[in-house]
């Protein structure tokens, strides 16, 4: 029996949100919406992009590869800490109080990723902007650092077979 391929599109809901693998470009509006709800006040977003130079060289664009299954838990762990670690806020300090975020979206992008174009989308959904866009940044960071997520990039006048593949935590 062959092995399947690790770097495939996934996606994990959980009672936190949703954590998404995906070939497919990212529908930032559709991401956003997505952590809507009526008793939000705030929807922080970040939005990562493949830029055009790393270290003076010119990029051309950016390949991203993933152990889906382990990235999707990974994720999900990220997403179910965000929502433990803000269970309260100066609108609501008791030590019980229920989480201060509703909903939280991350997505990323598998394959190519060209200049320009999405290859993380964050969204988070809160009564109150300062917890959303902490949990955005908490959730962003650890991403970078623990989903096994790999990226290569590619170099203007650069052969292709020298990229060399990095851990997502640099970029």
């Amino acid at each position: 029996m062959a092995t399947p391929p690790a770097s495939v599109d996934a996606r994990l809901e959980i009672s936190e949100g949703i954590c998404v693998l995906t070939h497919d470009a990212l529908n930032v509006a559709e991401i956003i919406r997505s952590v809507g709800d009526d008793r939000a006040g705030a929807i922080a977003t970040f939005i990562g992009t493949t830029r055009n130079s790393f270290k003076g060289k010119v990029v051309t664009r950016l390949d991203y590869q993933a152990y889906s299954k382990l990235a999707l838990k990974t994720m999900a762990d990220i997403l179910r800490a965000a929502h433990s670690a803000h269970s309260r806020s100066i609108h609501n300090p008791e030590t019980s109080a229920p989480s201060s975020l509703i909903h939280s979206a991350v997505y990323h992008r598998l394959g190519t990723v060209p200049v320009g174009d999405p290859s993380i989308v964050i969204a988070v959904s809160s009564p109150h902007r300062k917890e959303a866009f902490v949990a955005c940044e908490f959730i962003l960071e650890e991403v970078k650092l623990k989903a096994q997520i790999w990226k290569r990039e590619f170099y203007e006048g650069e052969p292709e077979n020298e990229a060399q593949w990095k851990a997502n935590v640099n970029a």
